[in-house]
């Protein structure tokens, strides 16, 4: 649990509500998380489904990691405790842009399952949607996509015994027990991807049905 070392501080609510934002987006604020390996293809789909949510008309953005961690998180390494660090805040921007009315995408990694709950459970208690999204790729076909050659710097280091710590080779990933969503980003296109995810955001009446 990371430790609260602000003091003298008090929560402010605002005159605006919940509800008026997503009045006037015509549509409710949510997480949409991505989770998978890397070379899973979570960001490609994850801005596949934000281009197809501006499409129609609704508010969307994506956090990817590897943008994050050019500036917010750019302090932050690999190690489990930065790992850990880099979920916790980006769960907790996420939460403030789905509090704002915003269809938020996430493109992370975020290869330990107790992080991921984390951040679950702090929309929960927001009372925020939170979807995550397994991107179901066995490691070999990851592998061999290996679109950044990170693999092959991670088996070579581990051949000369110094290792990386990454994930799928030299550390673990925790595949989600019971996700809302899985996309098995094999035999299917990105579109196809997207589709699914933006067919369970209308079934849970996310893109403004009712409102």
């Amino acid at each position: 649990m990371t430790e609260i070392k602000a003091t003298n501080i008090t929560w402010h609510e605002g005159h605006v509500t919940r509800e008026d934002r997503e009045k006037l987006l015509k549509q409710r604020g949510a997480t949409v998380w991505f989770t998978g390996l890397s070379g899973c293809g979570k960001s490609t789909i994850a801005f596949t489904v934000e281009h197809a949510l501006i499409q129609r008309g609704h508010l969307a953005y994506t956090l990817d990691g590897d943008n994050i961690r050019h500036g917010l998180n750019k302090n932050l390494g690999f190690s489990a405790a930065d790992r850990e660090e880099n979920i916790r805040r980006i769960g907790e921007v996420a939460k403030l842009f789905a509090d704002a009315g915003a269809i938020t995408l996430t493109s992370f990694i975020s290869p330990y399952r107790k992080d991921r709950d984390q951040v679950r459970k702090i929309h929960q208690e927001a009372g925020l949607p939170f979807v995550e999204v397994f991107v179901d790729v066995p490691i070999e076909v990851c592998e061999s996509r290996d679109p950044k050659g990170l693999y092959k710097k991670a088996r070579a280091a581990l051949a000369e015994g110094k290792g990386m710590g990454f994930t799928g080779v030299d550390d673990p990933y925790e595949p989600p027990t019971n996700p809302e969503i899985v996309l098995r980003n094999v035999d299917i296109t990105r579109e196809e991807a997207a589709a699914q995810v933006l067919n369970y955001l209308e079934s849970k009446g996310l893109l403004g049905n009712g409102l």
